[in-house]
């Protein structure tokens, strides 16, 4: 039998052999990419509201929200607002004062439907803008006041000039040991999509914006102990640690 320290560190390094393990992750890419035709990551619920999102990335956010305990989360990017729910639910076992979700477009039948959640519900903000406007940023930073406990969510339009401004703009808000996600990453490696035509593909996406970023800002590194585990994501090095105030 292992111990609890024994079976974790077994864990971290049979997760950082997977992740070199080339002919593995060429499977992993091959299966998401196929089942791209059947948009395989718009088939999760949480409490009947869609989550467009793997569940493997939906349980590495989990593990996120557990250990840094953020007392703010903003999503750029809410779609049907069923990871709005999954944070808040969180939220309601572990602690957190509010969840701001923001969007250029939140039909109102939307909110109807996750308001009648009721108490899981009451922790959520919404701003119908674009995530760049500055009137945008400035009612984050007025409703999250001075703290930096802070998780940032990245997963609205997905071209290199779009997420870099949001890299930009939203990393400022996260505080040493908190998490800024930047959704999508996968994309740098997605064949043109020609049965969901998008403005983005190789070359043009959060990866290409990710990758200057980190050029740029020293205040983040990827946590690769959290991309090696989870082999079939969206976000590959996408999961970046704070490490400076």
């Amino acid at each position: 039998m292992y111990t609890r320290e024994e079976f974790e560190a077994m864990r971290l390094g049979k997760a950082k052999e997977m992740s070199q393990d080339k002919s593995l992750e060429a499977k992993a890419l091959g299966v998401l990419f196929e089942a791209d035709r059947y948009n395989w990551i718009h088939q999760t619920n949480w409490m009947g509201e869609p989550i467009l999102n793997l569940p493997q990335d939906m349980f590495a956010i989990q593990e996120i929200l557990f250990q840094t305990r953020p007392r703010f989360i903003i999503e750029l990017g809410v779609a049907w607002g069923g990871s709005l729910l999954f944070y808040s639910t969180l939220m309601e076992v572990l602690g957190g004062e509010r969840i701001i979700g923001i969007d250029l477009y939140v039909p109102e039948d939307l909110k109807e439907r996750i308001s009648a959640h009721g108490r899981i519900a009451q922790r959520i903000t919404w701003i119908q803008d674009s995530s760049i406007n500055p009137n945008t940023l400035a009612q984050v930073k007025e409703i999250i006041g001075g703290s930096k406990e802070v998780l940032v969510l990245l997963d609205s339009f997905h071209t290199h000039d779009h997420v870099l401004k949001e890299l930009q703009l939203y990393s400022s808000l996260v505080g040493k040991g908190h998490y800024l996600i930047c959704g999508d990453t996968l994309l740098e490696y997605v064949p043109v999509q020609e049965h969901r035509p998008r403005p983005w593909g190789p070359g043009n996406n959060p990866k290409t914006a990710l990758e200057q970023f980190l050029k740029e800002n020293d205040r983040f590194e990827v946590d690769f102990q959290m991309s090696n585990k989870l082999l079939l994501t969206c976000h590959p090095g996408g999961y970046l640690k704070c490490i400076k105030d």
